[in-house]
């Protein structure tokens, strides 16, 4: 008798704000599955895609991280996009649910619980080199941080008024708004007013793109202004206009025109299944999915075991030799990667690499044992 397939939950974001980043995220989990099955599948298994749309909305990421948990019975779960997304997955999935949840985008770190881990940047990998580098480079002193008001733009401006700090710089106005807020000319102009030379931007989208249209118009950029934001990627700049977002600085993990060998096959290979406008890219998730997923196998792999003890325990030393950006592997005991980062600017409409960092750290907390939490064993 064939054996049981093994079970895999995705919820992407396939529809709402962050569809055209849910939806590339979706590709990829198909991608890698298909790949892994054709290779043979684990221990001799097939893997079984479950794959749930997240909506851009927590509550029902929320109620499909349950179905996946309870009725689904899925062995590991991946996904999530915004930080308020990955908390209400954490709830059925990992709290009640006790399952392994992979977490793959960039975010403001701090996640520390034995059945997570997360594939893509946090801080020490993208601000921490990123800020001082910038103003070195370019002799700015102050910075002004317009933000979505939830928990990653708090972390990421608090990260980011420290290193603006050390190198003798200011920050001359911090600002948060709902998710969904659109209408930024007062914001505009206070920035103006404030003579900030930097932007340091957290507001996502809808509402990225007109701020971006509106701070643009009022002649930022004509007067020198520079524009950080750490999530941009090629994905986001299909939205905008080029000039709107011309001379951004991004660092992340991961973008197209990364040189290396893999990169480009894995990027070609993306693009020859996938042709609608869902691109393969850094800040949507896709690198640290791809990666997370790869990850998970060889864990599973080297366990020789779906027991959840067993996989995690080697997915705490997982690495791979190849992958988006170059090669990755987990940091004993923070449950998060030490991979290659790189810093980019939008350049007439793409991103353009200008610093290769290599590996770095995500220097994060040693993450404690299940029974710490007081939750038992985790097998």
């Amino acid at each position: 008798m064939a054996q049981a397939s093994i079970k895999v939950g995705m919820i992407a974001e396939e529809t709402g704000a962050l569809s055209f980043m849910g939806r590339a995220n979706a590709n990829v989990a198909r991608m890698v599955v298909d790949e892994i099955n054709t290779d043979g599948g684990l221990l001799g298994r097939k893997i079984e895609l479950y794959l749930e749309d997240g909506a851009t909305t927590d509550t029902v990421a929320e109620a499909k991280a349950a179905k996946l948990v309870a009725q689904d019975k899925v062995d590991v779960i991946f996904g999530g996009i915004y930080s308020s997304t990955r908390q209400a997955i954490k709830g059925p999935a990992v709290v009640k649910g006790r399952t392994l949840y992979i977490y793959p985008e960039q975010y403001e770190g701090q996640e520390c619980d034995p059945l997570i881990f997360c594939t893509g940047p946090v801080p020490a990998q993208q601000v921490d080199p990123l800020i001082p580098w910038l103003m070195r480079k370019t002799g700015a002193k102050t910075f002004y941080l317009p933000s979505a008001d939830y928990i990653w733009p708090h972390v990421m401006n608090e990260r980011v008024r420290q290193l603006v700090n050390a190198e003798g710089g200011n920050i001359v106005g911090e600002e948060y708004y709902p998710l969904d807020h659109m209408e930024y000319g007062e914001t505009v102009e206070r920035i103006m007013s404030s003579g900030a030379e930097v932007v340091f931007n957290t507001i996502v989208p809808p509402g990225v793109v007109p701020f971006f249209a509106q701070l643009h118009d009022a002649g930022f950029q004509n007067r020198g202004g520079r524009l950080i934001c750490t999530y941009f990627d090629e994905n986001l700049l299909g939205l905008l206009p080029p000039p709107h977002v011309e001379g951004l600085y991004g660092c992340l993990d991961y973008y197209q025109n990364v040189s290396d060998p893999f990169s480009k096959t894995l990027l070609r290979a993306y693009d020859e299944r996938y042709r609608g406008n869902e691109q393969f890219t850094g800040g949507s998730a896709c690198s640290g999915l791809y990666r997370g997923m790869k990850l998970w196998a060889a864990a599973v792999n080297e366990a020789n075991s779906l027991r959840q003890e067993d996989v995690i325990a080697a997915l705490d030393h997982a690495r791979i030799v190849e992958g988006p950006g170059g090669p990755a592997e987990m940091v004993p005991g923070q449950h998060h990667v030490r991979m290659n980062m790189y810093i980019a600017q939008a350049q007439n409409g793409r991103f353009e690499i200008v610093e290769s960092l290599g590996a770095i750290d995500p220097d994060e907390a040693m993450v404690p044992s299940a029974a710490d939490f007081g939750r038992g064993p985790i097998a």
